[in-house]
């Protein structure tokens, strides 16, 4: 929800980032492994007990995720970094849940049920935007819903930062991700006839 409708407002900022690693001659496929590698750091700070590290870090991530969009839109787009970015965000959020879940194993069952609505939500929104004619400025048909990225971060952040309300952090994104999937699942139905 909060990219589809709040993009605009942190817009400029992305463009300005943007425009800057295109003068330093990085491409978009640079700037998604780059994102990718501080991905990587969110875990491991998490594990070594740098869990506000790991949390500033997933947040510079993510805001590399979307430069690199945006670099990819400038300069021409790449299928096969859209298949990266896609595939580098999943493996982020794998090792956050992975690392919670060695870190807090009496959660696991919900790790498990996360990691479920993850995969069922993703698989619906990549599937939608496959099959779909729709457009939109990405390299495929982006089906919005109540549980997007920015939605993402800021449960992974709340369960890095406050893993004393861990579980019902969990719970609550589960059924947000669930509630996310039935939307998609809803308008799939509308427009894949």
């Amino acid at each position: 929800m909060l990219d589809t409708h709040g993009r605009k407002f942190v817009q400029p900022i992305i463009k300005y980032l943007a425009d800057r690693c295109i003068r330093a001659g990085l491409s978009a496929n640079q700037v998604t492994i780059i994102a990718l590698l501080l991905g990587l750091s969110v875990p491991l700070s998490i594990h070594l007990g740098y869990s506000l590290v790991g949390a500033i870090l997933l947040w510079v991530s993510g805001l590399l995720d979307a430069v690199d969009g945006t670099i990819a839109r400038l300069k021409g787009s790449n299928l096969f970094g859209a298949l990266m970015d896609i595939t580098f965000d999943r493996i982020v959020e794998i090792g956050i849940i992975l690392v919670l879940a060695v870190k807090y194993p009496e959660n696991n069952f919900l790790f498990l049920l996360l990691a479920s609505s993850i995969i069922i939500s993703m698989t619906i929104f990549l599937t939608v935007g496959t099959l779909s004619t729709k457009i939109s400025e990405k390299s495929f048909y982006y089906q919005p819903g109540l549980a997007e990225r920015t939605e993402g971060f800021i449960f992974f952040t709340g369960m890095i930062l406050f893993p004393q309300y861990l579980k019902i952090i969990v719970i609550i994104f589960i059924l947000i991700i669930i509630f996310t999937a039935g939307q998609r699942m809803a308008e799939a139905r509308k427009i894949l006839k």
